[in-house]
């Protein structure tokens, strides 16, 4: 059978990755015995519980006058048909064909693999006579990074800038996955929206089996406004001269004066859907507690 293993990593891809895995208590079939037999002459004989077939008959009463007849494997030879007299089994493997050893694998990670992608060593698992030896497969599992996402071959990296920035223009640095600064800035002019997203040819990550053909690296900006109360009267009378105009209005006074004013307020949604969520459940169970406390359905008082 296939031995399977899971490797976590992290996000990175400036270097190739190396890892060592100790394999402890893999049985490997010794070497010391003659034709691998578990005995230092290399003679066995046939196991006189099974008659070398491996597997014995048993009978056993379930019931009265009830048998069952099953086959199991024979508990004198493990299944193998032969025995090895004490004497002459190997001091090693003490007749068992197999004995358990350490090995290292080296396993080699290279640039661009991908999440549940499979690093298999052959005729590495655990190995008995007679049998086909199996395989050892290391899974990846890439661990979350702290600020980049990975998307296939492409990073994705969140950066909050201010409403000034916005509008005026950012700068700032951003430090790559190896260990470079990356100077991203707008164009002259340009004006970021909240939620838009920029791309970056060739900072994403390699490719696996060509390293030098990286995907993309996107870069979404979320945009922090003011907290209110910050501008003052006069400086948004200033804003508004600087900004464009605002559209004009599609009401006339004697609308306006026919409709019902209202007032917001501050609410924190995900807060508002828990409560919401909340009321129903609890709503439901009252539901619930009035069926069963009421008469059947179907029921009704009989006349006098």
């Amino acid at each position: 059978c296939n031995l399977q293993i899971v490797l976590v990593l992290q996000l990175l891809f400036c270097t190739r990755l190396f890892f060592h895995a100790c394999i402890s208590g893999k049985d490997l079939t010794v070497s010391c015995c003659t034709f691998r037999k578990g005995s230092k002459s290399g003679a066995t004989a046939t196991c006189s519980g099974c008659r070398g077939a491996g597997m014995r008959m048993i009978t056993r009463q379930i019931g009265p006058g009830m048998i069952q007849q099953m086959n199991t494997v024979c508990p004198e030879c493990r299944g193998s048909g032969e025995m090895i007299n004490d004497k002459d089994r190997c001091p090693s493997c003490r007749g068992n064909k197999v004995s358990q050893e350490k090995k290292v694998l080296e396993v080699h990670v290279e640039k661009g693999m991908q999440h549940g992608q499979k690093i298999v060593f052959q005729g590495e698992a655990d190995e008995a006579p007679d049998t086909v030896t199996g395989d050892i497969v290391f899974v990846l599992q890439l661990k979350e990074h702290p600020k980049f996402k990975r998307k296939s071959d492409d990073l994705f990296v969140e950066h909050t800038i201010s409403l000034t920035e916005a509008l005026c223009g950012f700068q700032f640095v951003l430090t790559h996955l190896d260990g470079r600064q990356l100077l991203i800035k707008s164009n002259p002019g340009e004006m970021i929206k909240p939620g838009q997203h920029k791309a970056i040819n060739d900072e994403g990550m390699p490719q696996h089996g060509r390293p030098f053909m990286k995907g993309r690296l996107f870069v979404e900006f979320s945009v922090e406004f003011p907290e209110p109360g910050v501008l003052t009267p006069s400086q948004c009378k200033s804003l508004e001269k600087i900004l464009p105009p605002r559209p004009g209005s599609q009401s006339s006074d004697m609308d306006v004066d026919q409709c019902e004013e209202t007032t917001m307020h501050d609410v924190n949604i995900e807060e508002e859907m828990r409560r919401r969520q909340h009321q129903r459940r609890q709503e439901a169970y009252d539901e619930e507690d009035d069926d069963e406390g009421g008469a059947p359905r179907g029921v009704q008082c009989a006349q006098q």
